[in-house]
């Protein structure tokens, strides 16, 4: 097992390295000069812009800029904006916002897509199961934004069951109603995948065997085959996570959350580069360890599968 997250970090570092690169040249030399509108309507100084370029190295080519950035993000330093705040003391403000949002928009999709899918997949064909497809088919339908507004507007404002804005540092309870409305995409999908695998895997050689040798259907249902069903729904949550956290933009505006949504949509509205690159590095990490631990995840899962 260690010799195979070793191996899995060592695969990450060109990945990392690549992905990083593209967001770096992306932000920074595709949209023209960074420095653009820095001074309003007027035209900026020449002296102002040949000292901003100085100081934050866009006078040298893009590759010794980019490797002067991951030398310093390796020391932690994420740099400074242009308004000379710290980008990663701002990072450090928000993300444990929308760490709290995603983590609870993950288990509510877990719990109800997991119990949803196991279900129907049980019974296709069913009265559940054609509720089931009907209500997925509405939540992938259906925009986030307009979920997110229906909800805050009947529960919070008409009925009073929820606030209607969140708190400045939320506990996981004022999270639920936004978790949802950020998970509800996924949480059809989860539904749907895991109804199509139990579905599936329910005419398999071992359930049958399983059967045969005398096991409870509880046994069967929740030892056996449940856990191989489950590979690619968490290979799908897994891939999940780190797009829960960069998609929150629209159920943090929603809900009035001061999380890295309203972090990045800020900073973009600003062409506040610094910032940008810093927190969508940072979701390639977060997406990228994901991704590991989904892979190690795979062996605890099911027996066939050996980590060497």
């Amino acid at each position: 097992m260690g010799r195979y997250v070793l191996r899995r970090l060592l695969q990450l570092v060109p990945v990392f390295l690549g992905t990083t690169f593209l967001i770096y040249f992306m932000v920074w030399a595709l949209p023209g000069d960074p420095l653009a509108g820095k001074c309003g309507d007027q035209a900026c100084p020449p002296a102002f812009i040949e000292r901003m370029r100085e100081e934050y190295g866009l006078d040298r080519s893009i590759f010794v800029q980019y490797f002067t950035y991951l030398g310093n993000l390796l020391r932690g330093d994420f740099g400074e904006n242009f308004r000379g705040q710290e980008v990663a003391t701002l990072i450090a403000n928000a993300y444990p916002v929308t760490i709290k949002l995603a983590v609870v928009a993950l288990v509510i999709q877990a719990i109800i897509g997991l119990t949803a899918g196991v279900l129907t997949g049980l019974r296709p064909g069913g009265f559940l199961d054609n509720v089931v497809l009907t209500a997925t088919l509405f939540l992938v339908a259906v925009p986030v934004f307009v979920t997110g507004y229906v909800l805050q507007s009947v529960l919070g404002l008409r009925l009073g069951l929820i606030p209607p804005t969140v708190p400045a540092n939320p506990g996981f309870l004022d999270l639920v109603v936004p978790g949802y409305v950020l998970g509800s995409l996924s949480l059809a999908y989860v539904a749907r995948l895991t109804r199509t695998s139990i579905a599936e895997n329910l005419r398999a050689d071992y359930v049958r065997t399983a059967t045969a040798k005398g096991l409870t259907r509880r046994r069967v249902v929740g030892v056996h085959l449940t856990r191989n069903s489950a590979i690619p729904v968490i290979t799908f949550l897994g891939a999940d996570f780190g797009t829960l956290m960069g998609g929150a933009i629209v159920t943090e505006g929603i809900f009035n959350i001061r999380g890295i949504g309203g972090l990045i949509f800020g900073s973009i509205q600003r062409l506040d580069g610094v910032v940008v690159t810093g927190v969508v590095v940072l979701l390639v990490i977060v997406y990228l360890l994901a991704n590991l631990v989904v892979d190690v995840t795979y062996a605890l899962l099911d027996p066939r599968i050996r980590l060497d």
